[in-house]
């Protein structure tokens, strides 16, 4: 049986160059296909798209099974939902990066465990910036405590920030939710020295906002592979 995206997926390319036309941006808008809950073949006809960069997992244990089935591919695997700490080590054998640090005692494993395999760790630090409970990331008045902790470990490198935007139809409070994490990676580019190049936030139903605000990662699944069915 052959696979489909969503038929909308051909429009997604062209949305994220208008926002970026309209937010007078030049540069790379970078895609992460998020493909939680979806098949790997559905995976495999995301790769063939040229723009799709990365592929984004929510969980260890089914990113580790895909992986035993996937074969090589031409995409880094990205971990963007929340880590448990005893699924460390498991994460950084399976993921290329890890974008959903959000605590000084996960950060501190992650290290060590990446020393042990002889490893240097790409991360983000995930903060929680809509302030809704049911959204993991450090809150933003702890977020410099966890920058100078994860900026201090050896085998982790810091390449930018990520959140998820609030969940509500009101544009203002999704813009002001990704305005502050742009000011906070402004702020750590200064307060550490480190380029930070990555600016992760942005999904199906509030990317151009992201875009907007100065988003250099958008994660988006439902737009691309169509909506999930979790039976």
């Amino acid at each position: 049986m052959s696979v489909k995206l969503n038929p909308e997926a051909e429009k997604i390319y062209g949305r994220i160059e208008k926002a970026k036309a309209d937010a007078g941006r030049n540069d790379k808008i970078f895609f992460a296909a998020v493909s939680k809950t979806r098949t790997v073949d559905e995976m495999k006809e995301a790769e063939k798209i040229s723009w799709v960069d990365f592929f984004g997992e929510n969980r260890v244990q089914e990113a580790e099974s895909k992986r035993k089935f996937y074969g090589s591919s031409r995409l880094m695997w990205r971990l963007i939902g929340h880590l448990q700490a005893n699924k460390a080590r498991k994460a950084i054998e399976i993921f290329d990066t890890i974008d959903s640090l959000d605590s000084i005692d996960l950060a501190v494993r992650l290290n060590r465990i990446a020393a042990e395999l002889g490893k240097v760790v790409p991360v983000l630090i995930e903060v929680n910036t809509s302030g809704e409970a049911s959204k993991s990331g450090v809150e933003p008045s702890k977020f410099h405590e966890l920058l100078d902790t994860v900026t201090e470990q050896k085998n982790l490198r810091l390449d930018g920030l990520m959140t998820v935007g609030p969940l509500t139809d009101d544009e203002r409070l999704v813009r002001a939710s990704f305005a502050e994490l742009r000011r906070l990676i402004e702020d750590s580019r200064s307060r550490t020295g480190l380029p930070m190049p990555v600016l992760s936030m942005g999904m199906s139903g509030d990317f151009e906002a992201a875009i907007a605000e100065g988003s250099t990662l958008v994660r988006i699944g439902t737009l691309l592979f169509g909506p999930r069915d979790y039976r």
